[in-house]
């Protein structure tokens, strides 16, 4: 699935340079759920958004499905991450002028899908996230928690490889993280590949391994216990 190859970041500082991430190789497999840790400014969010081809920036070689991200073009990138890859941010991120069922239609949007389809898929989505009786409501009026299960329905609907999440139950109350990460289990078995940055163990423990940074090093790659 991915393949980093002393991959490295860093930016200008006076006559030097602040170095976010350092000879950052790893390897993750299809259908993996892995938990990227560390103190703040390890470089988390950093790898994360270059793993989701926010961030060109980076020096060292990046491979996803086969491709070659560093090599590609910056409208292939694009078209590479709209066709893989599914964000969840802490934010949320909803359009606040759309209903729930039209921030969903979105993603769709972006690809080449029928009307007609994506009628369908949005029906099929909203079903499935019991979030059916929420469909014309606008983000301002649903929780917390209703707004990050909306965030994961977007993620999702367009049936991505890969979901990258950005610290995901970080303005959710304890019991609406659990659920968030029993949602990502239950996406990871039927075989979506999840890696999330959060600073929670209780979190960690949801996915198969853990990666942790300090410095921008990789100082850790272990198997949750009991998970292969």
């Amino acid at each position: 699935m991915i393949t980093l190859k002393e991959l490295e970041r860093s930016y200008p500082a006076g006559a030097g340079k602040t170095w976010v991430l350092r000879n950052v190789s790893l390897t993750i497999n299809p259908g993996e759920f892995v938990t990227i840790m560390g103190p703040s400014g390890a470089g988390k969010s950093t790898l994360l958004s270059i793993l989701g081809m926010l961030d060109p920036g980076f020096a060292g070689e990046y491979y996803l499905l086969d491709q070659a991200v560093h090599k590609l073009k910056p409208k292939d990138r694009q078209a590479l991450s709209k066709k893989s890859i599914g964000f969840v941010f802490q934010q949320y991120h909803l359009l606040d002028d759309l209903t729930v069922a039209e921030n969903l239609d979105v993603p769709l949007s972006y690809r080449d899908v029928k009307s007609s389809q994506r009628a369908s898929l949005v029906a099929d989505t909203l079903d499935r996230f019991r979030i059916v009786g929420k469909k014309d409501l606008y983000p301002n009026q649903l929780s917390g928690g209703q707004q990050q299960l909306v965030g994961i329905a977007r993620a999702v609907i367009a049936n991505p490889q890969l979901i990258l999440a950005d610290e995901p139950t970080g303005n959710l109350h304890s019991e609406q993280g659990r659920e968030i990460m029993a949602l990502f289990q239950k996406l990871n078995k039927a075989g979506t590949t999840i890696i999330q940055v959060t600073h929670s163990e209780e979190n960690a423990l949801a996915g198969s391994r853990i990666v942790r940074l300090k410095d921008g090093w990789v100082v850790g790659d272990e198997t949750v216990s009991g998970k292969q």
